[in-house]
């Protein structure tokens, strides 16, 4: 098998974590995962109850350009992996291989995600990082026009206003001068 992104590097077999198995590129650290063998190894892991510290992770690849599976040279789908991230994890429909480029299984790693990855190729999965996006850029929009201290103050009183009993009220008083 050669590397979907690379085209012309065999994959080797490779470990991505403790017991769990892939064929890893050489040249561009990209790994092919078999979900199969995914789902087994998360089933294995203890789950963590305290939450680790979302630590910046660099040196992360992201293939631009339309995959092919090594195993069946069919088009992989891409998927978004959250709405203020721009990497996308490749998948193979029919061979059930999802593709991570160098320094993916990192970022996984890092967004608490390594557990979780077959949700990241689910319809509500997608549709949460769609509507990431779409709050980020609104946030951003709103940003340059009134100023980042003006909108942190904006979502502290919105989040006051979420679940005040008489929200409603204050909303109408709000927008009435």
């Amino acid at each position: 098998m050669h590397c979907p992104a690379c085209r012309t590097t065999t994959l080797q077999p490779t470990k991505l974590d403790d017991g769990l198995l892939a064929h890893g590129c050489g040249q561009c650290s990209g790994a092919l995962v078999s979900l199969l063998y995914y789902r087994d190894w998360a089933e294995r892991q203890p789950q963590s109850e305290e939450p680790a510290l979302q630590a910046e992770v660099e040196g992360v690849n992201e293939s631009r350009q339309a995959l092919t599976c090594p195993k069946c040279a069919k088009l992989m789908s891409k998927f978004q992996i959250s709405g203020t991230r721009g990497n996308r994890l490749d998948l193979c429909g029919s061979c059930d291989e999802a593709w991570l480029d160098g320094g993916e299984w990192q970022l996984l790693k890092a967004l608490e995600l390594s557990h979780k990855m077959p949700s990241i190729f689910t319809e509500a999965w997608q549709r949460k990082v769609r509507q990431q996006a779409s709050e980020e850029a609104r946030r951003q929009r709103f940003g340059r026009l009134v100023g980042d201290q003006a909108i942190a103050r904006a979502d502290e009183i919105r989040d006051w206003l979420k679940d005040h009993p008489q929200r409603r009220e204050l909303l109408f008083y709000i927008g009435h001068e």
